[in-house]
């Protein structure tokens, strides 16, 4: 590649040249999928648990898991976990607060609230050094939220958790099937809740599921919105007086629709994993040392794997091209022809939910109505996160290795990178 043409935003020719064909398109469904799901019209088996029992059955094993359990969407299956680890009135978890809302904003509805640790300015996971510094006696769970497919440092983690008797919830939601140290990642902490919608890598329509070895978080999570389940799932004494009833109050079923999908997606997914993985890889191994783009993965030996690179992100480094915005970075890359868009924009811990909304009525805020102190967080509060939205980008997310048209792509990125300067001018 040798990005000597001038930049299509200046009138130059465009970097990307053919079309893009299918190499986006997602989820893939074919006959198979359409199959099953008509099979479950025909037999009138939308609210049914047998589809859904077999698809457990087939996650928890290729993970190695003794349960798992499917929700209706990925935020149930989070709110389930931590109800399963027993996080109630006055507790607190510590998340993230530059992932997506359903990785704390249901702790709310159990009496507790979230506090925010920083990132990592590289993984863009939570950084274990400030979680703990952010443990009080009220603390009751840690958010491990695999950021992009970039899999936490969950060996700082658990040791957290072990010293300070907490739990570990793991957010998978963006890196099914990723490595950790050769570890899958969802089997490492306490318990793991992910979503499977229509957009996520591996695909169910819309739907979640958690996953866990522990009998009580499991029966906790089959009690709290399975109500179906409750006599053929529940054992223990503690839990078995309240049979029947949801304790949650709550409906979390999967639509046998959505686990009928999941099942055939599931069938085919270490294969498209495959090739997601090599596709992302090749990408990023062609802008190796281009200045101000750095890739978002884990290094080659760790060990470690990004899993389906869901909502894939790139790093942004101001300050190797001339202090040029993202935005006009971005810019320029889409006048080439290819994706590419600012980074993360969400900063929860600022969000006016997180610090001023009464939602049920308390009198005061929610996130301080049950605390004993004010865990509400502004502006300076969390710096790396709050620099990402300037420090990150929006990649392409590539489902099939195609070669041509991923190098063009890389080319778009290089070509802009090496010509940051003509930006510069021009403005």
């Amino acid at each position: 590649m040798t990005s000597s043409s001038p930049l299509a935003i200046l009138g130059g020719k465009k970097a990307v040249t053919d079309d893009d064909g299918d190499i986006f398109q997602w989820p893939i469904v074919d006959k198979t999928d359409e199959q099953a799901i008509l099979e479950v019209l025909h037999e009138a088996s939308m609210s049914g648990i047998d589809i859904s029992r077999q698809f457990e059955a087939e996650y928890a094993q290729w993970h190695g898991m003794k349960y798992a359990l499917c929700h209706n969407n990925g935020t149930a299956a989070l709110h389930a976990a931590m109800f399963g680890c027993q996080v109630g009135v006055g507790d607190e978890i510590i998340a993230p607060a530059n992932s997506y809302w359903a990785a704390f904003l249901p702790v709310f509805s159990l009496g507790g609230t979230v506090v925010f640790a920083d990132v990592d300015p590289d993984t863009l996971t939570i950084d274990p050094g400030d979680v703990e510094e952010r443990i009080t006696d009220d603390t009751k769970a840690i958010v491990a939220v695999h950021h992009g497919g970039y899999p936490c440092d969950m060996d700082a983690l658990m040791s957290l958790a072990e010293a300070y008797d907490l739990k570990v919830i793991e957010d998978v939601s963006h890196a099914h099937g990723g490595l950790y140290k050769g570890r899958r990642v969802g089997t490492i902490g306490h318990v793991s809740a992910m979503s499977l919608m229509s957009r996520k890598s591996l695909a169910a329509g819309e739907g979640g599921i958690l996953m866990t070895n522990d009998q009580r978080i499991y029966q906790r999570a089959v009690a709290f919105g399975h109500y179906v389940r409750t006599h053929s799932d529940i054992t223990l004494p503690e839990l078995q007086s309240y049979i029947g009833l949801p304790l949650g109050g709550y409906k979390y079923r999967m639509n046998q629709f959505s686990s009928a999908m999941a099942r055939t997606q599931f069938a085919r997914y270490p294969q498209r994993l495959a090739e997601i993985q090599k596709a992302m890889n090749y990408f990023w191994d062609l802008l190796e040392d281009t200045p101000g783009v750095k890739a978002h993965r884990p290094p080659n030996d760790s060990g470690s794997t990004m899993g389906g690179w869901y909502s894939p992100t790139g790093l942004y480094r101001p300050e190797e091209v001339g202090g040029l915005a993202n935005s006009k970075f971005a810019e320029a890359v889409q006048a080439e022809g290819a994706i590419c868009g600012v980074g993360i924009t969400f900063l929860w811990h600022l969000h006016p939910v997180l610090n001023e909304l009464d939602i049920y009525g308390d009198g005061r805020p929610t996130r301080i109505a049950h605390t004993s102190r004010d865990v509400r967080q502004g502006k300076g509060s969390l710096p790396v996160t709050e620099s990402l939205p300037e420090r990150t980008l929006r990649i392409p997310w590539f489902k099939r290795y195609r070669p041509k048209i991923i190098e063009q792509y890389a080319e778009a990125y290089r070509k802009v990178a090496l010509h940051a300067d003509d930006l510069l001018s021009a403005e």
